[in-house]
């Protein structure tokens, strides 16, 4: 064995304890969610798709007065609750078409939880709350995949459609 294998199979080992170690551990925290819009339930469809638009955002949040969670707002609302139905953006209060009493996820709840949450009931977009409830941050897919790419040993993510993960020694010479 040469010392470029040794040295490759000790890396690729490292990365993938690591990987293991991440998957198992880090918090949803880690994923550095974005902060939420926040609008009231009397807000209009129009200012919530306005303020999604600016700030290139999936979701907005719907706080009542003391600013804990009671709904969300996603594109998916957009499409099928107001559009979907043919509703006036303008006229149409955002509480009429809101997901009310989302599930939420707190900081230290495992990424690997969250992910299992959006799977298991088919969420691209959920809010981050604190202990009363208040909205802290919005966790999306896309930060899901950020950190998956970012935990991922570098020989996994360039890897080819149906290619195997090869180690030193099955590596052949030609």
């Amino acid at each position: 064995m040469s010392e470029f294998q040794d040295e490759y199979s000790e890396s690729l080992e490292t990365d993938f304890r690591k990987l293991d170690g991440a998957l198992l551990n880090d918090t949803v925290q880690l994923l550095a969610p974005s902060e939420p819009i926040r609008l009231s339930a009397d807000a209009s469809v129009q200012d919530a798709i306005t303020r999604m638009v600016d700030t290139h955002r999936a979701a907005v949040v719907i706080v009542d007065a003391d600013g804990r969670l009671i709904g969300i707002f996603t594109e998916r609302d957009v499409l099928i609750r107001v559009l979907g139905q043919g509703r006036d953006v303008g006229k149409t209060r955002v509480g009429e078409v809101m997901t009310r009493d989302p599930e939420a996820l707190s900081a230290q709840d495992r990424i690997c939880y969250a992910v299992n949450r959006m799977n298991s009931a088919g969420y691209r977009t959920i809010p981050l709350v604190d202990e009363e409830r208040r909205p802290i941050g919005i966790v999306t897919v896309n930060d899901v995949v950020k950190w998956l790419a970012e935990v991922f040993p570098e020989a996994v993510l360039n890897l080819r459609p149906g290619g195997k993960l090869k180690h030193p020694l099955q590596v052949d010479s030609g």
